[in-house]
């Protein structure tokens, strides 16, 4: 049957979208590698030096990770089949879900851990669930409340998942900055709400920051909240064995939930939530993104597993030293007159410009350089804080740092001549 060419609403309306994305320079095109993940990546027949990922310990394209993989996928196949719950469940996710759950099993008593596909979907599953926790308390008892808190500045799976959780249990939701913690204080002591959930990141994606997690935990104490840390750029960078927020700042507390991601540090995929185990067994039962998905192949399980080895190990501390050495010195020797410079200790090092037009002409200037560092801008970020958001991988000489210093440092009197020029 021969399509109809007649127009239509949706198409009519998927236009106006795109151009008001475009008038306001917010549409976002793909661009595509031609090359493994690693510090110079082949685009469009180019190389450039990527400062853009999240491969932070320089794993994505690790040798003894390639042969992992197909180790893994000689001995486990390339798909899992089904569900975990059906029969997709592979002593090869067991072994690394015990492995993970090790990583925290000195902060949380009685921990377990389930891998997921992606961080998104452990996100979801995770709010959606512990949320879930409150509905018998409302069957049973009036008024009973939920009330979930979420800082402003969260990643877009914790904020969807918020949603969705609040939309299922008819929660109520409140925002918090994350630095200034006695505005939620007050919020949770005006709170008769029965069951109480506190959602943040561990390490903030666009600025690099720490969650004072210990001041959070204190504040859940009080008010007897689930703290619910998502970790995604904090596990394999921070601590000593690369075990992420908690033993960074050596924190224990049965009341937290604990998210690690693991195609950022760990560089292959996936994720994980590790909890008490009776949390994580209502997980299990009551997370339909987890009961109804086809469980991650058993080979990357067995890869990842692989990837937490080299993490803990001698090769991951070196790595982890090398990071902080890039760091130390981009804090020491960057020097910009315009551009707000963070202070962030983690391998997130963003260049605040404001403006989405200065974002998009240093990111150009920075390709015609021979960079990828691609210009972060609303919804991403909020309005006016458009940014550079530069990366660090261990892969990184300190030579190479220090060029993309001298660059930047070129570049930026250029964009704010050019800025100028264009406002008089």
């Amino acid at each position: 049957m021969k399509s109809s060419t007649t127009p239509f609403t949706a198409l009519a309306l998927a236009q106006q979208q795109l151009d008001a994305l475009d008038a306001s320079l917010l549409r976002r095109r793909l661009k595509q590698t031609q090359s493994a993940c690693d510090v110079e990546v082949k685009v469009a027949g180019r190389l450039l030096k990527a400062f853009c990922s999240n491969d932070y310990l320089g794993f994505a394209n690790h040798p003894r990770l390639i042969a992992a993989m197909a180790e893994g996928a000689e001995r486990y196949g390339v798909g899992s089949g089904a569900s975990h719950l059906i029969s997709g469940h592979s002593v090869a996710h067991d072994l690394l879900e015990t492995e993970l759950a090790r990583t925290q099993q000195k902060h949380i008593d009685d921990a377990r851990a389930l891998f997921f596909c992606t961080g998104y979907l452990a996100n979801i599953t995770a709010i959606t669930a512990l949320a879930g926790l409150g509905v018998g308390l409302q069957a049973a008892k009036q008024n009973a409340g939920i009330s979930i808190y979420s800082a402003k500045l969260n990643h877009a799976s914790l904020i969807d998942g918020v949603k969705l959780a609040a939309a299922q249990t008819k929660a109520s939701v409140h925002l918090f900055d994350h630095t200034k913690l006695a505005a939620l204080n007050e919020m949770l002591q005006a709170d008769s709400a029965a069951h109480k959930l506190i959602v943040t990141d561990g390490v903030f994606s666009m600025d690099g920051d720490l969650a004072p997690v210990a001041d959070l935990l204190a504040i859940a104490e009080a008010h007897d909240a689930l703290l619910i840390v998502d970790d995604a750029h904090g596990f394999g960078v921070l601590g000593k064995y690369g075990h992420g927020i908690l033993e960074h700042f050596q924190i224990q507390s049965n009341r937290i939930v604990y998210i690690g991601t693991l195609g950022k540090a760990a560089g292959v995929s996936g994720a994980f939530v590790c909890a008490h185990k009776l949390l994580m067994e209502c997980l299990i039962q009551k997370g339909r993104p987890y009961i109804y998905s086809t469980a991650t192949p058993p080979a990357i399980a067995h890869t990842v597993l692989a990837s937490l080895h080299l993490i803990e190990g001698e090769e991951g501390q070196a790595r982890r030293a090398h990071l902080n050495q890039l760091i130390a010195i981009w804090h020491q020797e960057l020097q910009l007159d315009h551009w707000q410079i963070s202070s962030s200790m983690t391998p997130i090092q963003p260049l605040v410009l404001g403006s989405n037009a200065a974002a998009l002409s240093a990111s150009k200037q920075l390709d015609e350089a021979g960079y990828w560092i691609p210009a972060i801008r609303p919804p991403t970020v909020p309005e006016g804080s458009a940014r550079l958001r530069i990366t660090f991988s261990a892969n990184h000489s300190t030579q190479a740092v220090r060029e993309l210093i001298a660059e930047l440092q070129k570049i930026e009197a250029l964009v704010y001549i050019s800025s100028e020029t264009k406002s008089v």
